[in-house]
């Protein structure tokens, strides 16, 4: 069943060429939603005027090697394996939801482009099952578990705000997109109520981009990156560098540091690190 391609069996009824237009048509709404989004937010502006006033207060001006050394880095960090989180639970979480979205995207594409007429390899259609499932496992722990509104505010897991568009839209165009086939031989009613559900859950995730944070993965990258940049080349936007606490000079110029936090401070201490955050 996992190594069958259902849109295969979606062709007899619907021409592939409506499927292929349809997919077109999602990737369209991605690039004006995401550009229309930057239009709205002035995201592109405000990085723009950001690196600007940072250039004014750098203390050297880092090499292409140099910035291609930290744009591997960020990819590798915090695109690849996501290290920015703390929380390895959210981080796995996060984790198996990027690649299992990647996975379900990229093997979509493959079965409606390349193989709605012929057969499709086993390893293609288990591809998109696996991304789905992996997607849906890392979706429902976040919204159940993980969830700071959850987990940390005490509010309860069905209480849903516009924020929550775009993780609600993924986890039901996987979940309904695998019981679309998992009912697929059975045919009938149901199994066309979950086709309907895929399709409305995947319009909206993907046309929805203006309204929900699916441009957040392609802000994310950059604002990483750009976080780097500003602490290699020393303008760190405009703010001034902590120093080592243990430093006579710097706790002599700040007597509070030792007065408040002792001769050799652990680095401003554990801090929100220290516990769970269930003061709700």
């Amino acid at each position: 069943m996992f190594a069958s391609n259902p849109f295969a069996e979606l062709a007899t009824t619907i021409p592939p060429s409506a499927m292929q237009a349809y997919v077109i048509l999602m990737a369209i709404l991605v690039v004006g939603g995401t550009v229309l989004d930057m239009i709205h937010k002035k995201s592109a502006k405000y990085f723009f005027e950001k690196t600007k006033s940072a250039e004014a207060s750098r203390e050297r001006v880092l090499g292409g090697g140099e910035k291609v050394g930290i744009a591997i880095q960020t990819v590798a960090e915090d695109v690849l394996t996501s290290a920015e989180f703390c929380n390895p639970k959210r981080r796995i979480s996060h984790l198996f939801t990027m690649y299992g979205f990647i996975i379900f995207l990229i093997s979509t594409i493959g079965l409606v482009f390349g193989y709605t007429g012929k057969t499709a390899p086993g390893i293609v259609s288990q591809l998109w099952h696996l991304g789905a499932a992996m997607v849906c496992f890392g979706g429902f722990w976040f919204w159940f578990f993980i969830r700071v509104d959850v987990a940390a505010e005490g509010n309860p897991w069905y209480r849903i705000v516009r924020a929550d568009m775009f993780i609600l839209s993924l986890l039901g165009t996987t979940t309904f997109g695998l019981l679309w086939s998992l009912t697929l031989a059975g045919g009938g009613a149901l199994n066309a109520l979950f086709l309907g559900l895929f399709l409305v859950a995947s319009t909206v995730l993907f046309g929805g981009v203006m309204w929900s944070k699916f441009a957040h993965m392609f802000f994310k990258p950059a604002a990483a990156f750009n976080k780097r940049v500003i602490k290699a080349d020393g303008s760190r936007e405009n703010l001034p560098e902590i120093g080592d606490l243990t430093d006579p000079e710097l706790q002599k110029k700040f007597p509070d540091i030792p007065q408040y936090m002792g001769a050799n401070p652990p680095n401003m201490g554990l801090g929100i690190k220290r516990e769970q955050p269930r003061h709700y």
